[in-house]
């Protein structure tokens, strides 16, 4: 058995899925591109069916993310997998991620369909998927639920019909290591022809034992771990791919099993995809938390001032973070800037590196020093960008405890500057408001929330806030400033911006593919 285990990163589709999560096209490949970096196998981009901005998210990927194989996902029918080809088609490496539910509890009240019923499903979806591409996948939806003699039935069909990869997903996180790893290896030894195949898994963390049960499965033949970064998904989430990769990095005296990810790339994975789904990590989150590393304990602190490894089994520099506390200031050129650039890992284009100094000679005016935390705000917060329909020329703010509280902004749209002034419940408020008339788009606020980068009077506020216009397709914004108000007025253009330039994307894929159909 090979001592490789695949990674198949499921970010984009099962993580997008976490309540109140809703990322643009360009957001989407920004992360896969991020991905493909840290080193994972499999992406899968997103469900081609479920809308048009799916579909054209999936099929941006396809095209434009390489060294990567790109996964569509699809029911068990032909409809969903002929949608799920299209997007996926134009990938160095394509494969169809096709599943059903095996479990009587699914079968009788969302299916309605009978146990036949499914196998003969189960079958001809990989059957219709593999006349498309070589790279099928087949999963069986509630596995942990299902009877087991059933679920081994239509995965030797499946097999049979030519998966290549079968996964058991423990959909509801019910659970537990000891039995999800018997399940593994009862798998592998009763369905014929498993050992043709991937055996993978896919454990959500209701019982927080995602990665628990993951790593059991890994001991019992399974060699494809399914999960997203910092353990994003329906409800409780999934199993945090970045767990997994230093577990098995960590402790392969143990496993003697390898991944091929780039571990030094997990931090600055994580923090992408916390700054772009607003989706905070929590301090104390294994791995990639700002207390993962971080000693409180005077006897923690006297042991590693002896030796770090007294009571650190990672080293922060394996996962990317940097530990070095120069500053940089004013006077700092553009050779040290890029150098401590390089140094946190990041390489940009010489358009990303001017942008970027730009930013930290603005930002250096107003701070006196400049922490590693500073620089990797401007650089996320230049990785992040993306066309915009909308730029903020200027604010100002009338606000106090005896007035009413007004906001004038100067928004620039193709080089015209359009101005509005308007009254709120308070200065945020206001700032919105005035942004919504020059725009002519309503926006509702869901969250607001700020975070200071870094301590001290002169820190940089980190605005991160969620708005809709339907109460359905949610936006995130971001934006940074030593001004909390500038912050917040950044973050709500940013995340308006991300609204028009989704409709205008979805508008001119429908388009795309009215046209070809017409052609066809």
């Amino acid at each position: 058995m090979s001592q490789r285990v695949y990674l198949f990163d499921t970010t984009l589709r099962d993580g997008e899925q976490s309540p109140g999560v809703s990322l643009t096209v360009s957001e989407k490949v920004q992360i896969a591109r991020q991905l493909a970096r840290l080193g994972v196998d499999i992406i899968e981009a997103g469900f081609p069916i479920s809308s048009p901005g799916d579909f054209a998210s999936v099929s941006a990927i396809a095209r434009e993310v390489k060294g990567v194989t790109v996964a569509g996902l699809s029911r068990a029918n032909s409809q969903d997998i002929d949608r799920a080809w299209e997007a996926v088609r134009h990938a160095e490496q394509a494969r169809i991620h096709t599943f059903i539910a095996t479990s009587d509890i699914h079968l009788k009240h969302k299916l309605r369909m009978t146990r036949e019923q499914v196998l003969e499903a189960a079958a001809a979806a990989v059957r219709h998927a593999k006349a498309y591409t070589s790279d099928v996948e087949f999963s069986t939806e509630d596995a942990s639920r299902s009877d087991f003699d059933f679920m081994c039935q239509v995965l030797a069909e499946a097999i049979k019909a030519g998966a290549t990869v079968v996964n058991i997903p423990d959909t509801v996180g019910y659970a537990m290591p000891g039995e999800w790893g018997k399940l593994i290896q009862e798998i592998s030894r009763k369905v014929p022809g498993i050992e043709k195949v991937i055996i993978s898994v896919h454990c959500h963390d209701d019982l927080g034992l995602a990665v628990a049960n993951s790593l059991a499965a890994v001991v019992n033949g399974a060699r494809q771990v399914e999960g997203a970064i910092n353990g994003i998904g329906e409800r409780a989430g999934n199993a945090a791919i970045e767990e997994v990769i230093m577990a098995l990095h960590t402790r392969k005296d143990l496993y003697g099993l390898y991944t091929r990810a780039k571990t030094e790339e997990i931090y600055r994975t994580s923090r992408l995809v916390s700054t772009l789904t607003g989706m905070k990590v929590q301090p104390n989150k294994a791995v990639v938390g700002d207390n993962a590393f971080a000693h409180e304990a005077g006897i923690h602190q006297d042991g590693m001032l002896k030796e770090r490894t007294t009571y650190e089994i990672m080293n922060p520099a394996m996962v990317g973070i940097s530990r070095s506390n120069l500053v940089l200031g004013k006077h700092s050129g553009r050779h040290a800037f890029r150098e401590r650039l390089e140094n946190l890992g990041y390489v940009l284009s010489t358009e990303e590196l001017d942008s970027a100094f730009a930013q930290f000679k603005k930002l250096s005016d107003k701070k006196l020093d400049i922490t590693n935390e500073d620089i990797e705000a401007i650089v996320e917060e230049e990785m992040r960008k993306m066309p915009h329909e909308y730029n903020l020329e200027y604010l100002h703010i009338s606000s106090g405890t005896a007035v009413v509280p007004t906001a004038t902004v100067g928004l620039k749209k193709e080089g015209q500057l359009m101005e509005e002034a308007a009254c709120g419940n308070g200065p945020v408020d206001a700032i919105c408001k005035a942004v919504d008339k020059i725009t002519g788009i309503n926006c509702t606020m869901i969250s607001w929330g700020i975070n200071a980068v870094t301590g001290g009077k002169d820190a940089l506020g980190d605005v991160n806030l969620k708005i809709t216009t339907d109460g359905e397709k949610v936006y995130t914004g971001r934006g940074i400033s030593t001004d909390i108000l500038e912050a917040s007025a950044k973050a709500y253009v940013n995340a308006v911006n991300k609204l028009v330039w989704d409709n205008l994307k979805t508008e001119a894929q429908a388009l795309e593919d009215e046209v070809s159909h017409k052609c066809q």
